[in-house]
């Protein structure tokens, strides 16, 4: 007995030794962080993250290989604890929504009838699925059985409807789509998504030069949704109440219901929605990331730098702007007179986008209070430039510099400054008044002087009306005011009096020859035709660019970075906007030259797209299948059938006998009865198929 006692102590002595070793040399080591990972997650289990469970989710994220947001049940809270844990950035953290871009559903007609087949894969692996439209929704409905949330549904439409509510991001409907039509995205992502040839788009939408989703956005105002209409255009375009009255709206061009209608009020409507908003009494709320701790300078407080510093704003960067003007705003502030863009609306729609928390420092100029070296040494990690055309061209003739002689930026910002207080530019207006040019500044020009009291004003054109520039509508209510034209008229030399004051403009009357390289005929000389008109205030209207002077102060650091004849930024590349200095951004008419408002936009948002890449450490590349300056092929069509003729809502305006006494504002917002009937005239477009119930 005693020796089986031994025996047995012994045993246990030699077990407790083996096993001390073999834990000293089976040791596994578990970080703390990932049960403290693992508390900040909501405790589910349910695997959407892609892991088996929250402890594996957990150790992912301690390893480096899953974001602060990896539980997709916890959200954002659970996203920002996590981040705190691991002393990450949680700029990781937004929320990632199911976003459906197809909204055909079952108006896409079928080209294949196939029985007996549930599934949406399966049907894809078939010749493509059966509808004729090549990325449609086949409707099947794999997305509404991969989502373990109950978040996705086939609306009565036939194409899915996401509850943003219920939606978690997980993914699981994005993976099983074969379409490629429904994604998760973070609100930055959306933000900054580029239009691609292979997306869900209407010709509208692929014609806008700022990418806005036209299509939902009025179909949000037909059911009374105006503030998802808003937010529906903030998430291309910051400045809709701006572009609700100086767009010259060329998504109505390829508007399908203009090919046997007329085409839908598509910017009467954004400026209903976005008047709607300014006069509701508050502001929708928009959302912004959360800081990133990157610092990005913005050079130039126009449509261009305003749109880029919204954008990076949002998506959690810091954001400053530097303008040599008084106001933020650039051209449309002190470009566009008060009539077309009241500057108590515009400053409405900048303070909003201050309100993010962007910095503005005024009267301040490149090249003279800082340069682009100091901002680099004040730690800017990317530099947008956004200076735009503030130059005028002059017309190289005698006598253009005399007294009473204008040109058409100065003239207009020298007004604007002196009429909002900014500081003394008064402009001492003439009788008899011509005005250079054909495009919307020199209107703007005219429709200025007349309100200015001038009892005479002449537009000089060297081409016919059909060829001007300028917005058609401007051209109209142009006329309306009784301002004179004068076409085919070449200035020649400006006379002065003994005073040398402007009193008669010499002019040769022209024809039209050959078209020149713009597709407009060229106009030609007639001999002997010699014709002088009596003046006595002269504005010249006949283009603008940027001043680049700024780099003449900064010729050594800035020797890189090229500029071409017309004083823009050379080599940029046209879809990034980045420069060959690789943290210079450029975008707007600094780098197209005079351009539209709503192309200034574009160019903001793409070139914080690009600037975003950049400072977050990406290479910086164009979307794959960026649509930029083009059409998907085959979406523009010649004929759309069972369109019943509907009219088109018109514009209301201030009598003529009323405004061209006053700079208050010419052209008004239509009534809400009217924007809905207008909204109803939509056919809802997609790619190739639309809304027949609409169209008749």
């Amino acid at each position: 007995m005693i020796e089986a006692l031994f025996f047995m102590t012994g045993l246990g002595f030699l077990c407790a030794f083996v096993l001390t070793i073999a834990s000293k040399v089976f040791y596994v080591y578990e970080d703390p962080r990932i049960a403290e990972v693992e508390n900040c997650m909501a405790g589910a289990n349910c695997g959407g993250c892609g892991y088996t469970g929250c402890s594996a989710a957990a150790g992912a994220v301690v390893k480096g290989k899953a974001a602060p947001n990896v539980c997709i049940v916890g959200g954002a809270e659970s996203a920002v604890s996590i981040a705190s844990v691991m002393g990450m950035d949680p700029g990781s953290s937004e929320a990632i929504i199911s976003l459906n871009t197809c909204e055909g559903g079952d108006r896409a007609e079928d080209k294949f009838q196939y029985m007996g087949v549930n599934s949406c894969r399966a049907l894809d692996n078939l010749y493509g699925g059966k509808r004729v439209c090549s990325i449609g929704c086949l409707g099947l409905g794999d997305c509404v059985k991969a989502c373990g949330f109950d978040a996705v549904k086939i609306g009565e439409n036939g194409y899915p409807v996401v509850d943003e509510i219920k939606c978690v991001g997980c993914g699981a409907c994005e993976k099983v789509c074969p379409k490629n039509i429904i994604h998760i995205k973070t609100m930055s992502e959306r933000l900054l998504t580029i239009n691609e040839e292979d997306a869900a788009l209407a010709p509208c939408a692929q014609t806008c030069p700022a990418q806005i989703n036209i299509p939902k956005y009025i179909s949000q105002i037909k059911s009374g949704d105006y503030e998802g209409a808003v937010n529906t255009i903030r998430e291309r375009n910051p400045l809709l109440l701006a572009c609700g009255r100086v767009c010259p709206h060329p998504c109505e061009d390829e508007c399908r219901r203009a090919i046997e209608d007329e085409a839908v009020s598509i910017n009467q409507l954004k400026r209903f929605v976005a008047d709607y908003e300014m006069n509701s009494g508050k502001r929708f709320p928009i959302s912004c990331a959360p800081d990133t701790g990157k610092k990005v300078a913005v050079i130039g407080g126009g449509p261009a730098g305003l749109s880029c510093a919204y954008f990076l704003r949002r998506v959690g960067h810091s954001v400053t702007i530097y303008d040599m003007m008084p106001k933020l705003g650039g051209m449309i502030r002190y470009g566009i007179p008060e009539y077309r863009l009241p500057k108590e609306v515009l400053q409405w729609e900048i303070d909003g986008i201050l309100n993010l928390g962007v910095e503005a420092k005024m009267n301040t100029k490149l090249g003279e209070d800082y340069t682009i070296e100091s901002l680099r040494e004040e730690g800017f990690e990317a530099i947008f430039l956004g200076h735009g055309a503030w130059k005028d061209y002059a017309l190289r003739i005698e006598g253009e510099d005399l007294k009473g002689c204008f040109t058409g930026i100065d003239f207009l910002t020298r007004f604007a400054v002196n009429q909002q207080g900014d500081r003394d530019e008064t402009v001492p207006t003439g009788n008899k008044c011509v005005v250079i040019g054909g495009g919307n500044t020199a209107i703007d020009c005219v429709r200025t002087l007349v309100r200015l009291g001038a009892e005479e004003v002449n537009l000089v054109y060297r081409r016919t009306r059909k060829e001007m520039p300028a917005n058609e509508v401007e051209i109209v209510a142009a006329e309306h005011e009784g301002i004179k034209f004068t076409f085919l008229a070449a200035p020649e030399r400006v006379i002065g009096d003994e005073n040398g004051h402007v009193k008669g403009l010499e002019y040769l009357k022209m024809e039209l020859g050959e078209p020149d390289d713009s597709g407009r005929r060229r106009p030609v000389p007639i001999e002997g035709s010699e014709t002088v008109m009596e003046i006595d205030m002269l504005v010249t209207a006949i283009g603008q660019g940027p001043d680049s002077s700024f780099t003449e102060k900064e010729e050594e650091f800035l020797k890189e970075l090229q500029i071409t004849r017309w004083s823009t930024i050379d080599q940029v590349d046209e879809d990034t906007l980045q420069s060959h200095v690789p943290y210079i951004f450029t975008g707007g008419d600094a780098a197209t030259g005079a351009s539209l408002v709503v192309e200034a936009i574009g160019g903001g948002r793409r070139a914080a797209r690009s600037i975003n890449m950049y400072i977050s450490g990406e290479e910086v590349t164009p979307a794959p299948k960026s649509l930029f300056k083009r059409h998907i092929p085959g979406t523009i069509f010649d004929a759309v059938d069972g369109i019943v003729r509907s009219k088109r809502v018109e514009m209301p305006e201030l009598p003529v006998d009323e405004r061209i006494k006053c700079f208050d504002e010419a052209d008004l917002v239509i009534q809400e009865s009217e924007a809905k009937t207008e909204s109803s005239r939509c056919l809802n477009c997609c790619r190739i198929c639309y809304n027949k119930d609409a169209a008749a």
